[in-house]
């Protein structure tokens, strides 16, 4: 059950429980990050195709923070190749998909980029562009939307 404020906005704690069920990810642990504009996903051994005349990527994730050994495999359409700047000012090339993402009760279609995350704490960043108009963050809360059932 979501916790709404002012009857709209669903608030968010600083990390969430997550699901990506278009690609097979019943729970992922997401930083909630209003610093970043767009979401990412981690992402390796990415390797391109075409479907019906469309790009797509096929890539593996690790969707446990600290096991490297689970991976989920993964087929999405590429919606756009563009330049991020991560927070540490380097810029690179970056896949972006679309797919539906689950927090809470709600469910809603997210663009997000790929990259390998597999040094960072979170396999996946929630970004400004996502959050916008749907939930209110408060930094001091953790799960706030409960946890997802692995």
């Amino acid at each position: 059950m979501s916790v709404q404020v002012n009857n709209q906005l669903v608030l968010l704690g600083w990390r969430e429980w997550v699901s990506l069920p278009q690609l097979g990810i019943r729970a992922l642990k997401c930083k909630v990050d209003t610093g970043a504009k767009s979401s990412a996903l981690h992402a390796f051994s990415i390797e391109e195709f075409y479907r019906d005349d469309q790009l797509w990527i096929r890539f593996g994730i690790h969707p446990r923070q600290k096991d490297e050994t689970l991976v989920t495999w993964c087929e999405a359409a590429v919606t756009d190749v563009r330049q991020v700047t991560d927070s540490g000012g380097h810029t690179t090339e970056r896949y972006f998909i679309t797919t539906d993402i689950e927090i809470g009760d709600q469910r809603f279609p997210i663009s997000m980029s790929l990259t390998n995350r597999d040094t960072m704490r979170f396999r996946m960043l929630l970004g400004r562009e996502a959050m916008n108009g749907r939930f209110l963050v408060n930094p001091a809360a953790s799960y706030c939307q409960g946890k997802k059932q692995v």
